[in-house]
Formats: C-alpha cells, structure tokens, sequence
C-alpha cells in the first residue's frame, strides 16, 4: 500500500511540474520568440506609453473621431474582462430599441449624413470587443470627422486607407479599419 502511495504522489509531481511549470513556460518561450507583439497584447505605443491594443475595441463618443463597433460587455463598454455578446435576436425589442438609440445619435452627430447606416455601427458583436469596423462604417463617418476636425475629406480618407487592413492572406474575411489606429492616425501620434 505504501508502495503505491508513493508512485502516486510520484506520478502527481511529474505532471504537476511537466504541465504545470514545464509546459507553460516552453509555450510562453515560443510565443516571446515567433510571435512577440501578439504574445505581449499587440499594444500600440506612443512614446513609450501603451495607449491600447490593436485587438479590443475602445470607446469614443467625441464627434472628432471614428467611432468603434457598439459593445455589449458588461458592466461598461469594451469591458476586455467580460468579452460576450449582447445574446439579443433580430425580434428582441431590446436589440431594435438599442438600434433605434444608436441611429439617432448617429444622425444627431451628423445631422447632414443621409446615407445608410452600416450594420456595424448599430450592432454589437459576438464578442463585444471588436477593435474594427467595416471601410463602409469609416466612410459613413468620414465627412463628420473631417468637418470637426477642419480637414479635407481626402486628406482623412487618405488616413483611412492607411488604417485599412485587407483580407488576411488575401482570401479570408473582409476588409476593416482599427479604430483605435486610426484615431492616433489623426491625432498624430502614429
């Protein structure tokens, strides 16, 4: 019986320290060499100051930038603690009322903007967090940022281009702007 206590508590310390210690620390190793931005949280720097990441939303509500993708973390927007969706479906009066909110401040910010609104900037996301939205979302917003910021329009679409990621490897997903990037884009500090 002692006998096979002891290989037991053998056993439990061998996989203990290989996935406990081990292992941890080789898949940290690897990731730090192949992969080092994404293994430290893809952070955008400016300055030596970490001023968010390129892949979890953040807020902005000043007419003077892009806005990003609504968020339906709880209990605060693009809250990277309690990454979930809002679970709302297309008949829920909550989701169409939710809409109905964000349309408005949308045309309340720039009244003159009759075009259609992207589904991107009325709806959240699966996750809550997206850092992107649609190159339609950003040249829906385009003439408001230009107009408050006393620019042109091209020269802001030049830097929506800039902040334009295309499909990856060229065939998966779809074209999209980081907001995050784009707005030190305009504020000058990229």
């Amino acid at each position: 019986m002692l006998k096979i206590i002891r290989q037991a508590l053998l056993i439990l310390l061998f996989l203990t320290v290989l996935t406990g210690v081990a292992y941890p620390l080789a898949v940290t190793g690897l990731a730090q060499i192949l992969f080092p931005s994404q293994a430290n949280g893809s952070l955008i720097e400016h300055d030596g100051k970490a001023l968010g990441s390129s892949l979890i939303g953040q807020p902005f509500a000043d007419p003077k930038y892009f806005w990003s993708r609504p968020s339906a973390t709880t209990p605060f927007a693009n809250n990277s603690t309690s990454s979930t969706g809002s679970n709302l479906g297309p008949t829920n009066s909550a989701l169409t009322d939710a809409v109905k909110q964000r349309i408005d401040a949308l045309h309340a910010a720039d009244p003159g903007n009759d075009a259609p609104t992207p589904v991107d900037l009325v709806t959240a996301s699966g996750s809550g967090l997206d850092p992107e939205i649609s190159p339609a979302a950003a040249q829906y917003q385009l003439a408001r940022v230009a107009r408050v910021r006393g620019r042109t329009q091209a020269d802001v679409a030049k830097l929506v281009a800039e902040a334009t990621e295309g499909r990856q490897f060229g065939i998966l997903g779809e074209p999209r702007v980081n907001v995050l990037r784009l707005n030190l884009l305009l504020d000058g500090k990229l």
